[in-house]
């Protein structure tokens, strides 16, 4: 079996195909969604008709066209089609791909070579393709899901054009599902099926922008329908088969690629930007998903002590309860818990300065001399480090009327340096307070001579 493969010219349109296949776009006229980049004088298109022969990375979630986009590319200039597998192909058939394009260049024969997940080669499988884009042997179309900036490598990365795709719409999904139920060729057009908006609206809802998904469910509702008229054309795809062919809903989510970060991402900045409805929105997503229960507990524990801190120092407390009913309980139960706790983190009072006030600690660590500890702050459990001064000039708070002595307990170099500034938010306002009481108590004071 190859590892790679040669369309030329036409596809085979027989039924045993995939539906998601048989309806694939054959002309940017017939192309659904992205009109960002292949609407008329748009970038894409425009590099397309010019018949340029730059290599393109094409960057999206699954089923929004990036494979057909190389395949229309292909058509349209006239190029041989090698669509390579990321996950069988090693460097020895890289190779020889590539030395067969260079012969075929000789004889004016183009090729493509296609790389569906190109995230998936290794560096050095990347870097055997170098040569030959830089040549021009080949013109290289890569599709990815994962973020081209930590997926490729730099120098394979600075010679294409990236194209970043967009899920198609629910619209757009809708007009695709009611031409595969119209087209008497390669879509379903003989079945004589019949289906309400309604129920289309319902499949591309629940496909997530994902085009290939909404056809497999149309496709297997379009069975199912058949099946429960007696095979008879004409039957009524109905609400209740399409709940039946959907069974579980396709949520767009990598747990391991960009989409993670990205769901992360939207929690935590709407938790600090105290949207309690968004939180629990993003919150459900991730779980839905698949995502590690506990993995966002570590996360809920981060947001408590970066955007809430000692605002609400109850905060931390509950998103540490919360990880534990989440280990306890298990899921789906622990889900209100981690829900309990992005809500509270999000209409909490918001303070960063204890974020603040470390990242500044963190940044004179680096930047400034690591003078010693001062000898007052020293203990002294033998006689010679007393006699060397260990301990002298030290002041014991908890003997004094007002238990704050005027003890300077940084080194000199950073003499009087503040760095915890609390805000007016929660808790900390009486903290800000007790901080100003203390400066009135040692300016009172004669300062220590250490």
């Amino acid at each position: 079996m190859s590892l790679f493969q040669t369309i030329p010219g036409g596809e085979r349109s027989d039924s045993t195909r995939p539906l998601a296949d048989r309806m694939r776009p054959r002309t940017l006229d017939e192309y659904a969604g992205q009109e960002h980049l292949v609407g008329p004088g748009k970038p894409l298109r425009t590099q397309i008709e010019r018949d340029d022969p730059g290599s393109l990375i094409f960057w999206g979630p699954p089923g929004t066209g990036k494979t057909t986009l190389a395949k229309i590319i292909a058509r349209m200039t006239k190029a041989d089609f090698l669509e390579f597998s990321a996950v069988l192909a090693g460097i020895k058939e890289i190779k020889q791909v590539m030395s067969d394009a260079e012969r075929a260049k000789q004889y004016g024969t183009r090729t493509i070579v296609f790389i569906d997940e190109i995230h998936r080669f290794n560096k050095a499988q990347q870097d055997a393709f170098l040569p030959h884009v830089e040549k021009g042997n080949i013109r290289l179309i890569g599709a990815t899901t994962e973020n081209p900036s930590f997926e490729i490598n730099s120098a394979l990365l600075s010679r294409t054009r990236v194209y970043v795709l967009k899920p198609l719409t629910e619209e757009q999904i809708v007009g695709l599902l009611q031409k595969a139920l119209a087209d008497e060729e390669r879509g379903l057009g003989a079945m004589k099926l019949r289906a309400s908006e309604q129920v289309l609206n319902k499949i591309a809802s629940y496909s997530s922008g994902d085009a290939r998904s909404a056809y497999n469910v149309l496709e297997l509702a379009a069975t199912l329908a058949q099946q429960s008229n007696g095979m008879e054309t004409g039957a009524e795809i109905t609400d209740e088969i399409v709940h039946d062919a959907l069974q579980k809903r396709v949520l767009l989510y990598d747990k391991a690629g960009e989409e993670h970060y990205n769901l992360i991402s939207a929690l935590h900045k709407s938790v600090r930007n105290s949207d309690p409805d968004a939180a629990l929105y993003w919150l459900g997503r991730m779980l839905e998903a698949g995502e590690d229960p506990l993995y966002i507990a570590r996360r809920v524990v981060r947001m408590a002590v970066e955007d809430i801190g000692l605002a609400d120092p109850n905060a931390l407390s509950l998103c540490m309860a919360a990880r534990d009913a989440v280990d306890f309980i298990g899921m789906p139960e622990g889900n209100l818990a981690l829900a309990q706790a992005v809500v509270y983190l999000s209409v909490a009072p918001k303070s960063n300065a204890l974020y603040t006030a470390y990242g500044a600690v963190l940044e004179d660590v680096e930047q400034t001399a690591a003078e010693p500890v001062p000898l007052h702050l020293r203990n002294a459990p033998t006689a010679l480090m007393k006699g060397i001064g260990y301990g002298q000039g030290y002041q014991y708070s908890h003997g004094l009327e007002n238990k704050v002595a005027d003890m300077q307990c940084l080194p000199d170099n950073l003499r009087d340096r503040q760095y915890y500034q609390p805000t007016n938010e929660g808790i900390e306002r009486r903290i800000r307070e007790r901080l100003d009481e203390i400066k009135k108590i040692r300016s009172g004071q004669p300062r220590s001579s250490e």
